[in-house]
């Protein structure tokens, strides 16, 4: 067993992370608890949240970060294509304080969508963006990280037909990426309300983006955040916004 305490990060431990409130197993997930995932649970915008969905949810990382940071009385729903991995987000639920709240489903988000009767005021998705003939390492991370599966138009209509007029749909994305998708939100219909550019360190370009998409027109946020200072120190910025879930912050 190993662990691994540095200043402002989770402890590694069991093949997992344990956070603040809770742990996270993800030895039998494709995709492993990063800084992606850790970057759209901590910002998603929650005001005014009442039913949460996360589409593709993996071990559930992301699910379980919004359950800590909303009220008891907003339930969640995890939607993980992978049986194995959806099996891990299960037992991690399970092991949470926020078992009764999270239901994950082991299925595909299109076979959900068409059965789904409810309507979601936030929906979130660490989304698939390698194209089918890039190799990610196996076939679990294939399947996890390729548009093969589910490209952004098949998931922008999914999120389309689940959320509620006054939601939001909220993506983490590489920066290029990103730029591809809102442009292609915008032409079905959706209007970009946030967008938050993230740079490893403060002097470089950023290489992620946090998209906030709703159907509903409004004003639009725009914001740039670095997770390091140039002193590799972690900025205040990102220790506001991770604060609540990593240890020794």
């Amino acid at each position: 067993m190993t662990q691994e305490k540095p200043h402002g990060r989770p402890v590694l431990k069991r093949n997992g992370f344990t956070f603040k409130q809770f742990f996270v197993a993800h030895d039998r997930c494709a995709m492993k608890v990063g800084t992606d995932g850790i970057l759209l649970g901590a910002w998603a915008p929650i005001a005014n949240a009442r039913r949460i969905l996360d589409i593709g949810s993996g071990s559930a990382l992301i699910a379980l970060m919004l359950a800590q940071r909303t009220p008891d009385t907003v339930p969640i729903d995890a939607v993980e294509l992978d049986a194995v991995a959806a099996a891990q987000a299960q037992e991690n639920v399970s092991q949470s304080p926020w078992s009764t709240r999270i239901d994950v489903h082991a299925e595909d988000i299109v076979a959900f969508t068409d059965r789904c009767e409810q309507r979601y005021s936030l929906i979130v998705s660490n989304p698939p963006y390698y194209p089918p003939d890039v190799a990610c390492g196996t076939p679990e991370r294939d399947i996890a990280r390729s548009t093969s599966t589910l490209d952004h138009p098949g998931l922008l209509r999914c999120a389309a037909r689940l959320i509620e007029e006054e939601g939001f749909f909220c993506v983490v994305l590489p920066e290029a990426v990103g730029q591809e998708m809102a442009a292609l939100a915008q032409k079905e219909g959706w209007h970009l309300r946030f967008r938050i550019d993230v740079a490893e360190y403060a002097h470089r370009p950023p290489h992620r983006v946090l998209l906030g998409f709703s159907p509903s027109a409004g004003e639009t946020l725009l914001e740039r955040m670095a997770i390091r200072n140039q002193d590799t120190r972690y900025s205040e910025a990102w220790c506001s916004l991770t604060r609540d879930f990593y240890l020794f912050m």
